[in-house]
């Protein structure tokens, strides 16, 4: 008997479909012939909690840090423990195992450590599938590898979810045991992905709270010129007093030049016109879509991710939403046309912009050497039927068929024109663009972003018509909201000082992954770090508290981001070892540095400054309610680590409990 293993019961029906025997469902697993497909339910096993190590653990204290164990352990969780019971009375009778994870690194792990604990001592192999539509499902299990080409992807993902543990474990326990002594009633959890997010929304609040606004001033002449008007703007010279944006912090220079400048005469100096052809926008990674899904149409990062679950599981109409490729295998290019027009029938809008497609274009959306465990996101080719969905999510399903269309459509011509001006000695500046041929651009909006200029002519004459001096004011940047801060854990280098680290940065994925940045802010929010002000996400006096309080290292990217580099080498088969040691030793230094009287005084900073706000109602009756839960029950399940620690009196207390999370997403 040949058992697959799945990662979820979806995909093991998608393959149980697929395969030529007729499949019949029995408790926990399908049965199709000689082969038997099963699954898992997510992560049916966790690192086992600290205490499971050794049985003091289970009190929180301080000169128990750095817990490290010497013997890795994982155990089952509650929850799995049925499917875990049906997947080891089906790997007794099996002849062969295929491994059936998603093509990730955390599909790797997911599926490899049930295999590995239930004791098979056989050959694996692997399938690798993306698309749960029927010819793709097909077109995989002629595919099938061996699995031992995937092992340093496992040993890459079984280090990260070791070095979380340690991180995760160790400094929640730290903080949270200051954070007693300082008056903080709750676990103060810390992470390797949660914690720099969390410093990136708390400097931008703490930009925004100390930002001094001050006027500047601009000056802008209606020009008359051969065949037309336009509108220039002066560009005031070094003599005069600038911001270090060229901007004029005087007003008496501007005022006393417009008194001078009705019914100038000038001169078209120079004259830059440049044709530029863009390609359409690539297909959508999932994070790609959650930025849009947000501007667009008001969605939560959550609500994205979930949205597009239901739409690979349940509808069957995209696949594998959590990919971070953009780009698409040239074997599917052969198919689309039938595809799209498949998934457009039933949709006016998608049947109007498939009318205008021609499926003879080529983009450089069909890559395979930018394609790697993952494509973009694209229709199955399934009819959408929009009357069963809900409106939210027939509108990313629009989105993410759009971007496909898109590559069949021509790239966008412009004529960029840029025009300076001399009028009495002081330069004058326009600037306009011209679409020459839309392209692809109808199908994402119709306005025009920037006005054309009429027809210039090289050293032809202006003469002033009107002008106006404008007072304006600086601004602050804008509070992160759901979109721009996926698009800040995206491109993570842009928030990092250190030059060299930024340029190393620019080839990493960012913080997170795209499976697990929208869990992170809503994790953020659920632990009160941070609180929803409208579409705007803040920091509260916890989360402001808690970055002041750690070290600076803990609170920024380019720690995390540089675990990502090395994970990645250790997926190109480097040896985990080193890494995991200078984890350890990183540890001594971090538990040392907690600082009761520093957080203490940063909470009463944060309670003091009114600019900050606080918990909502509902998130404190939460986080009440989760404490008083956990002290009926002790508990140390968690990837940060909770379990028991000691009262301010002294005694043995139970840690308050909050809902379980991958270690990835702490």
């Amino acid at each position: 008997m040949r058992l697959i293993i799945a990662e979820k019961p979806s995909l093991a029906r998608a393959i149980a479909e697929a395969l030529p025997a007729s499949a019949q469902r029995r408790d926990g697993y399908i049965e199709a012939g000689d082969t038997i497909v099963s699954w898992c339910v997510g992560h049916l096993l966790e690192q086992a909690p600290p205490d499971a190590y050794d049985a003091a653990f289970k009190t929180w204290r301080r000169d128990h840090l750095p817990i490290v164990p010497q013997q890795w352990k994982l155990t089952p969780r509650p929850k799995a423990r049925s499917q875990l019971g049906v997947l080891r009375g089906l790997i007794k009778r099996a002849a062969s195992v295929v491994h059936a994870g998603d093509p990730d690194r955390e599909g790797q792990l997911l599926v490899q450590e049930v295999i590995e604990h239930l004791g098979w001592k056989g050959a694996i192999a692997r399938l690798l599938i993306s698309d749960l539509n029927r010819p793709a499902v097909v077109r995989a299990l002629s595919r099938i590898e061996d699995n031992t080409h995937y092992l340093p992807l496992y040993r890459a993902a079984e280090t990260r979810a070791r070095a979380d543990w340690l991180y995760g474990i160790n400094l929640t326990r730290a903080w949270t045991l200051i954070g007693r002594q300082a008056g903080h009633d709750g676990v103060l959890s810390i992470g390797r992905v949660q914690t720099p997010v969390l410093g990136l929304v708390v400097r931008r609040d703490e930009e925004i709270r100390d930002f001094t606004p001050y006027p500047f001033f601009v000056l802008w002449a209606q020009l008359a010129v051969a065949s037309g008007q336009l509108r220039a703007w002066w560009v005031p010279g070094e003599g005069h007093r600038l911001d270090e944006r060229g901007r004029l912090l005087d007003r008496q220079p501007a005022d006393t030049l417009t008194e001078r400048l009705q019914g100038a005469q000038g001169q078209l100096t120079n004259l830059d016109r440049r044709q530029r052809r863009q390609p359409p926008p690539l297909p959508y990674s999932l994070s790609a879509l959650q930025v849009d899904a947000a501007r667009r149409h008001g969605l939560s990062a959550k609500a994205v991710l979930d949205i597009c679950q239901r739409l690979y599981e349940r509808h069957q109409l995209i696949t594998y939403p959590r990919s971070d490729c953009r780009y698409l295998p040239r074997e599917h290019l052969k198919g689309m046309p039938q595809q799209l027009a498949s998934a457009c029938a039933r949709d006016d809008v998608l049947s109007s912009w498939l009318a205008n497609a021609d499926m003879s274009l080529r983009s450089r959306a069909w890559d395979d050497t930018r394609v790697g465990a993952h494509h973009a996101l694209s229709p199955t080719g399934k009819p959408f039927d929009p009357t069963r969905l809900t409106r939210q999510e027939a509108d990313v399903y629009r989105l993410i068929t759009r971007n496909v269309l898109a590559q069949f459509y021509p790239p966008l011509e412009t004529c960029e024109v840029k025009a300076e001006f001399i009028i009495l000695d002081e330069r004058f500046r326009a600037s306009g663009q011209e679409i020459i041929a839309p392209g692809w651009k109808p199908l994402f909006t119709t306005r025009e972003e920037t006005p054309p200029l009429p027809s210039l002519r090289q050293g032809e004459s202006c003469r002033v018509l009107a002008t106006e001096v404008e007072e304006k004011q600086t601004r602050p940047p804008e509070h992160f909201t759901d979109a721009s801060l996926i698009k800040a854990m995206m491109n993570i280098a842009r928030y990092v000082e250190d030059s060299e680290v930024r340029r190393t940065l620019r080839d990493t994925d960012g913080l997170g992954t795209e499976a697990t940045r929208a869990n992170i802010i809503e994790t953020l929010i659920e632990r009160c770090y941070l609180v929803r002000d409208g579409k705007s996400l803040r920091a509260t006096q916890l989360g402001v508290a808690l970055i002041q309080s750690v070290p600076p290292a803990v609170g920024r990217p380019e720690r995390t981001a540089l675990w990502e580099q090395r994970l990645e080498a250790i997926a190109n088969q480097d040896n985990p070892a080193p890494f995991l040691d200078a984890l350890v030793n990183d540890l001594h230094q971090l538990v040392a540095a907690a600082d009761s009287q520093r957080l203490a005084q940063a909470l009463s900073e944060a309670r003091q400054h009114q600019a900050i706000p606080d918990a909502t109602p509902r998130q404190r009756r939460r986080s009440t309610t989760s404490r008083r839960s956990s002290k009926a029950g002790n508990s140390s399940r968690t990837s940060s680590g909770t379990g028991s620690r000691k009262s301010r009196s002294g005694a043995s207390s139970s840690a308050p409990r909050r809902r379980r999370r991958t270690t990835e997403e702490s």
